[in-house]
């Protein structure tokens, strides 16, 4: 009789009680494995983000570089190997920046050197969906509040002047979307909240926490019961000047913009698709957003997002994966000043009665991966949460409760869809977000691959296991 040992039958007893999960695990570490080499070592995704920054460019809703965009992401669809491809039209706004943002201090004794002036220029961008102050521009005191709660304390000083929003980023947090997600109210419905107590204009501190003096635009939006008052972004370094300035000396500001809107245009999300061999009818979508602001190349927001979403099928193209679930590639319209693109997507959705269970968004730039945010149920999370180790290796370690993104999030409301975020490193975001250093130069190869290789690895254990 063959004597067998206690760890052996341990072993044995192991292996036959959970023997299917440690073998799929296996497989499925093998599989990543594979997808990773492909990615790493044959991808595509920087020089398709080389193509989309500096042939095409910005790419604003409304603008001749939307269109050569959107014929871009359907011409590589199809070359990434979709079995299926197409435009989905939307409505989008079509809003101008009309020529070139200007301000200037007026009655400054001194300037950022020390010498004596007459004006002090100040490094401006218009806020998207501002309205333009006319070829004469505005010309009014400037009065400075550091929240939403000194704007009321000091509101009986406001008719006739231009409001200084200086709030400033909190570097406290380390997950830096919080602060942007704070300071972003004061461009966001700043505008409409000065207009209230008669002002005239508003400049707003950019959203970011970087040492340059790079503006950072971004949308604003009007209330109709106040009047659309011009707004501009100002870079931190002048945004400081001024308020050093400001607590010494009371002057003018100058501002001169150009912005308006025309008529309503049509956009389009490009989408590719691979059909389900088991489930087709049930729908995993991964994408991120064509467009980007006008004052940019729009690389890390979010070219990354969109040759990350490429890469991906292009990937399973490649190692002849044939997902049970029917898997969408979307590069959607109008992220930035609309959300036309994202809101279209889930009614079309919706109204054709489609079963989206899950959709993963990359709409944070192209840096080093930390994780994933989920907006799931209790279930789905802790079904997640099995994959943590299978994913991990590739720097996705990360994996919290709340994410999505604004694309996607309309089919989290709509249909209840399961959504999830990719979480790249946060750090350096806030440093080129909406600004004009937003470009090509400032995405890095190996980060951007590497979000590819987790965000693709995601969407392969979803497909395998479902939701």
């Amino acid at each position: 009789m063959k004597i067998i040992s206690f760890s052996r039958l341990a072993l044995v007893y192991l292996l036959c009680s959970t023997g299917t999960s440690l073998f799929a695990q296996t497989d499925d570490s093998l599989m990543i494995r594979r997808i990773a080499d492909h990615i790493l070592l044959n991808g595509k995704s920087y020089e398709d983000l080389r193509h989309l920054t500096k042939q095409i460019g910005a790419r604003l809703a409304g603008s001749p570089g939307m269109v050569k965009a959107e014929k871009w992401g359907l011409k590589t669809m199809e070359e990434a190997g979709a079995e299926k491809a197409w435009m989905q039209a939307c409505m989008v706004p079509n809003w101008k920046r009309g020529g070139k943002d200007e301000a200037y201090a007026v009655g400054v004794v001194t300037s950022h050197s020390g010498k004596s002036v007459g004006r002090q220029s100040l490094d401006v961008v218009a806020l998207g969906n501002s309205m333009g102050t006319g070829s004469k521009g505005i010309k009014a005191p400037v009065i400075e509040v550091s929240s939403f709660d000194d704007l009321e304390k000091k509101k009986d000083e406001i008719k006739g002047k231009i409001v200084f929003y200086n709030y400033k980023f909190d570097a406290r947090y380390i997950h830096t979307f919080k602060a942007y997600s704070e300071a972003s109210q004061y461009r966001g419905s700043g505008p409409s909240r000065a207009a209230k107590y008669g002002a005239v204009g508003v400049i707003v501190r950019s959203m970011s926490h970087s040492t340059d003096n790079n503006p950072h635009t971004g949308s604003t939006r009007y209330d109709s019961a106040y009047a659309k008052i011009p707004a501009v972004a100002i870079g931190l370094r002048d945004a400081d000047w001024l308020s050093t300035k400001l607590s010494s000396k009371k002057f003018d500001v100058f501002i001169r913009t150009n912005g308006h809107f025309r008529p309503d245009t049509i956009g389009h999300n490009i989408i590719g698709e691979i059909r389900g061999s088991e489930f087709p009818d049930e729908i995993i979508t991964v994408g991120g957003h064509l467009d980007s602001w006008d004052n940019c190349e729009g690389a890390h927001d979010d070219g990354a997002g969109c040759v990350q979403t490429i890469e991906i099928l292009r990937t399973f193209k490649a190692l002849g994966y044939k997902p049970k679930r029917t898997i969408r590639f979307v590069l959607f319209a109008n992220e930035e000043n609309g959300l036309r693109g994202g809101n279209k997507y889930a009614e079309e959705a919706k109204a054709k009665n489609e079963k989206h269970i899950f959709a993963l968004e990359s709409d944070a730039g192209g840096f080093t991966p930390r994780g994933f945010g989920f907006t799931v149920s209790d279930e789905q999370y802790n079904k997640l949460l099995q994959w943590k180790s299978l994913i991990a290796p590739y720097g996705a370690c990360e994996f919290i409760r709340g994410g999505g993104g604004a694309d996607i999030g309309p089919l989290n409301r709509q249909l209840g869809t399961a959504v999830a975020g990719f979480i790249p490193d946060s750090q350096r975001y806030f440093d080129i977000h909406h600004a004009r250093n937003d470009v090509f130069e400032n995405v890095n190869k190996r980060e951007l691959e590497l979000g590819a290789v987790n965000m693709a690895a995601l969407i392969y254990l979803v497909d395998k296991y479902g939701m």
